[in-house]
């Protein structure tokens, strides 16, 4: 419409709405209203006031309480509305209308209307959103596709011609199509069944033709069927059919024609208000999505346009009105997942076939006991077990949310985690109950911490979880399950050691005494690197002793115990049965106190080689912080060998990722991340031109990530003199570090940015583990 045009139309639509005349009001519930307005209508406020014809007292409606309101058109109102396309409305009383809208004029309230209708008195109408049940271009879908150059004439002429037929086709006809016989025999043998008075009353085409032998029972339904398809049959899905136009044209041309907006989901972040706004169960049945709350209504997302029944439910639940947007089913169904997970359906296709004999758990139930619900949710937890160990991921981790939001089970691949599964809110204390159970933990108590285990065995392996569970807010409980049996001990040289630092940790590994640490935080693979120092050495000729809480990775050849708080075999009572049992070799899995470092730094200094893994930072830190424990200065230095400290960084999947030249800014933030003096005297090329980077890329191999693996990145700090000196007189971590960078120690981030020179990784993931 041109400027001139929507200024006029400003102004007349205004004198209206101003106009004191008389006017028709319809409710929601049918009752018709004959009053004045006592106030100018104003469709930003959500109330109107008028003096009632029936009595002449005043009254204020509610616009939610209204459907429409009528008042006298006049010939410069006409002209406004003149040029605008005419509209088929329908109201939620089951009027319907043909009237001109004014579309700059749209109030979220509603819309103004002129009646088509010249005999219609009130030909001036307010549309409340309350009250629009559907409103639909008088244009022909076909005639929208042509005007926007999707399909041509004679396209829509003939879909049209096969929509006729479709929907006047015979049962006999279709028999004959489906069966390969030929329409004569057919109607031959209705004829002949009919001259002979087999035919009773009422009696089916398709039953005659099973009597005669000519078709089964099953061919006849299939025929019906395909009958009530065809008269279903629109044009839309005709031209998508024959190619002529796409799933996503149609719905934008349906978009177009019914007056709603197209959305893209994949663009748009619903408000947390909007998708509290419906119950979950409806959401999942009607497969739609609130993405906006409003005063007076609220905006939801759908993919059928054509169905009124949508509106009219949401309007039902929500008591208010609903703006119906357009968006693909697809997207639909993937955002319904993300924000309220999976239906029970989907619950039901996540338990799959899987039957209770495939596993075999560590549990004393009797599950006879227990009824068909309570079997769904075995086989659920079951399944999403196994589902985590076949993915080989290190952490399943069950989080109920609040409220009637889901139940998200995160899996931690390769030291990320994603969301893997959403389950329905229902199932939230009954699946958290369940590995309760299975784990022997107290299901009664839900206020403190529990740790427990899950022994299970399926086809023929075993597979262990450590389970903790943690209460958390709103009366909930997480659960996280550490996958034990996808360890094993690595050879070293699968480690990822730079070949400098496998030497000189391979021969730190068979000194005949002393300690070696291994450093990080939980998870960066520290447990598996000391077995596999332990497979590098274990031999017949020595006695290897490892107390472990759990034992994780079990080795033919060493002795191994687990630890077990409540019965007080700590790492500290396990440690001193090991120095009377002959040892040779100890491991201890974790220095937790004191007492426990102080004896395993003595059992060092008496002829026994020592490992054990302490959580801190970085190398250097690792001797400040066993000082300040109260350890000894004299004897820790005399007691080291060196202290590994370790990260996992994730690798570029091999698959598929692509080498390329940096330039040279990239080449200067890797010497400096480096350190430009390290950077040139380690050796490393400066040269953009002669060095070659690889960049992640994504395909089916790594799930599009770009990732595969992951590579150990490691600081080795070696117990030198100087080093043993430094210690004795408690330097700082940060001279100790300066002192092992000059005695060949090389920082994470520095071990980190080689693997990135070699095409092991890239920066992003480096600095995510390095500092």
């Amino acid at each position: 419409m041109p400027a001139k045009q929507k200024v006029r139309s400003s102004s007349g639509l205004r004198s209206a709405l101003l106009s004191d005349r008389g006017v028709t009001i319809e409710l929601l519930d049918g009752r018709r209203e004959e009053a004045t307005l006592a106030h100018p209508l104003n469709p930003e406020e959500d109330s109107l006031e008028v003096i009632l014809a029936r009595n002449d007292k005043t009254h204020t409606y509610s616009l939610s309480e209204i459907c429409s309101i009528s008042m006298p058109g006049t010939p410069s109102q006409f002209a406004l509305f003149s040029e605008c396309e005419v509209d088929e409305v329908e109201t939620v009383t089951g009027k319907r209308y043909c009237v001109r809208i004014l579309e700059p004029h749209k109030y979220q309230t509603g819309f103004f209307g002129f009646d088509t209708n010249s005999e219609n008195p009130h030909r001036l109408l307010f549309f409340t959103l309350f009250g629009a049940r559907e409103r639909r271009q008088a244009r022909f879908l076909g005639k929208i596709l042509e005007e926007e150059g999707l399909v041509g004439h004679g396209a829509v002429e003939e879909a049209l011609r096969t929509q006729e037929q479709l929907r006047t086709r015979r049962v006999g006809e279709i028999i004959a199509h489906h069966n390969n016989l030929p329409q004569e025999t057919i109607e031959h043998t209705l004829q002949e069944a009919m001259e002979k008075g087999y035919v009773p009353a009422r009696a089916r085409v398709g039953d005659i033709l099973i009597a005669a032998g000519l078709v089964t029972r099953e061919q006849v339904e299939k025929a019906l069927a395909t009958q009530e398809d065809g008269k279903k049959k629109k044009v839309g899905e005709l031209l998508i059919d024959r190619g002529l136009i796409t799933q996503r044209q149609l719905l934008a041309a349906l978009a177009t024609k019914f007056r709603m907006r197209c959305v893209d989901l994949e663009t748009i972040v619903p408000s947390p208000d909007a998708l509290m706004s419906l119950p979950v169960d409806l959401i999942h049945r009607m497969q739609v999505l609130p993405i906006e709350v409003h005063p007076h209504h609220i905006v939801v997302a759908t993919s059928e346009p054509t169905n009124p029944m949508v509106g009219d439910t949401l309007r039902f639940y929500t008591s208010c009105g609903v703006e119906l947007v357009v968006a693909t089913a697809d997207q639909i169904a993937a955002a319904v997942e993300k924000y309220y997970g999976k239906s029970a359906d989907a619950v039901q296709a996540l338990i799959g076939e899987m039957s209770d004999a495939d596993v075999v758990m560590n549990e004393e139930v009797d599950d006879s006991q227990l009824d068909e619900a309570d079997s769904q949710v075995i086989t659920l937890v079951n399944r999403i077990l196994i589902d985590g160990y076949l993915k080989s991921v290190s952490d399943i981790h069950f989080e109920p949310s609040m409220g009637s939001k889901p139940l998200q089970v995160r899996y931690r691949m390769d030291g990320e985690c994603h969301i893997e599964h959403q389950i329905p809110a229902a199932y939230k204390h009954a699946v958290i109950s369940r590995i309760k159970i299975i784990s022997k933990l107290d299901i009664a108590e839900r206020r403190r911490p529990q740790s427990g285990k899950i022994l299970m065995r399926y086809e023929g392996r075993k597979i262990e979880y450590r389970v903790e569970i943690t209460p958390t807010i709103g009366g909930h409980e997480d659960a996280v399950l550490r996958v034990l049996s996808n360890a094993r001990p690595l050879r070293l040289e699968e480690g990822g050691f730079a070949p400098d630092y496998l030497e000189a940790f391979q021969e730190l590994i068979t000194k005949p005494y002393g300690i070696v640490l291994c450093v990080g935080p939980t998870g960066s693979g520290k447990t598996t690197t000391l077995h596999s120092a332990l497979a590098h050495i274990n031999t017949p000729a020595l006695k290897i002793w490892t107390a472990e809480d759990p034992v994780e990775i079990t080795q033919p050849g060493l002795r191994q115990v687990q630890v077990y708080q409540k019965i007080g075999l700590t790492f500290q009572e396990a440690l001193r049965s090991f120095l009377r049992s002959d040892p040779d070799v100890i491991m201890v899995g974790e220095m937790r106190d004191r007492e426990t470092a102080k004896t395993a730094i003595e059992a060092s200094l008496t002829g026994h080689l020592v490992f054990s893994t302490l959580h801190t930072n970085s190398a250097p830190e690792t001797a400040v912080r066993l000082i300040e424990m109260g350890m000894d200065p004299f004897t820790f230095s005399d007691a080291l060998l060196g202290i590994l400290a370790q990260r996992l960084a994730r690798k570029l999947c091999e698959h598929c990722k692509a080498a390329y030249q940096p330039d040279a800014v990239e080449v200067e933030r890797l010497v400096n991340l480096y350190g430009a003096q390290w950077f040139k005297k380690h050796g490393l090329e400066v040269e953009p031109e002669k060095i070659t980077l690889m960049r992640k890329v994504g395909c089916e191999k790594c799930g599009g990530t770009g990732y595969h693996g992951r590579i150990a990145v490691h600081e080795l700090l070696v117990g030198t003199e100087k080093v043993k000196a430094a210690i004795k007189k408690q330097a700082p971590a940060e001279r100790l570090r300066k002192l092992g960078l000059e005695e060949g120690m090389r920082t994470l981030k520095m071990d980190g940015i080689r693997k990135v020179l070699d095409g092991i990784t890239d920066v992003s993931q480096v600095l995510r583990v390095c500092l």
